[in-house]
């Protein structure tokens, strides 16, 4: 009742977890429906974490990094295994590439040599010296400019550079029919393509 002596009706009011006022005395109380969770919305929070330009920049850097160290393991291993394959007169890989350069390319100059191999010209000129020495290579004047010599491969040198280019393919082709499907010999090939911009 009110100061003013007008009756007032209390009408109770639903606390948290308690009964429904519809229901009776005793009655279950009614619970909220469960929502499922937001998979959409955490979905959203990945993809966002995922493209923030700090986070993917940082990601592209490592997995670069661990690529490059990858890449540089792999090449020694398998440069070490073709020479396994086929070892010509013991010569060392810079060698070996000068003559394999002298046999695509034709005859060069050693300066051109040491810039196509990116050593410097000290160095060539100990790689020349041995393959001197060892008959594999031959010097000529230039008829464009006398004042230089140019190299080319002697016959013994184009003999063994053949032979082991053959040997070295005949093995990569052989093991790669061995060991690779024919899905993974593609994805090789894709592979290659690319990889050919790290020499240019």
């Amino acid at each position: 009742m009110s100061e003013d002596g007008t009756a007032t009706t209390s009408v109770p009011t639903a606390s948290h977890g308690g009964s429904d006022p519809g229901q009776g005395p005793g009655a279950a109380p009614t619970q909220a429906p469960t929502q499922a969770p937001n998979r959409a919305g955490t979905a959203a929070d990945v993809i966002g974490a995922a493209s923030t330009p700090g986070a993917s920049r940082a990601g592209t850097a490592t997995d670069a990094a661990q690529a490059a160290r990858d890449l540089r393991v792999l090449v020694g291993r398998l440069r070490r295994r073709l020479r396994e394959v086929d070892d010509v007169h013991e010569l060392t890989a810079s060698q070996l590439a000068v003559l394999g350069r002298l046999d695509r390319d034709g005859p060069a100059s050693a300066s051109d040599l040491a810039k196509a191999e990116h050593v410097r010209p000290q160095s060539m000129a100990a790689t020349i010296a041995v393959l001197d020495e060892r008959g594999l290579i031959a010097r000529r004047p230039d008829p464009d400019d006398g004042r230089r010599q140019l190299i080319e491969l002697t016959a013994q040198a184009d003999e063994a550079v053949s032979g082991s280019r053959r040997a070295r393919d005949e093995w990569l082709e052989r093991a790669m029919r061995e060991r690779f499907s024919e899905e993974e010999r593609a994805t090789v090939v894709a592979a290659l393509q690319i990889l050919e911009r790290l020499s240019e």
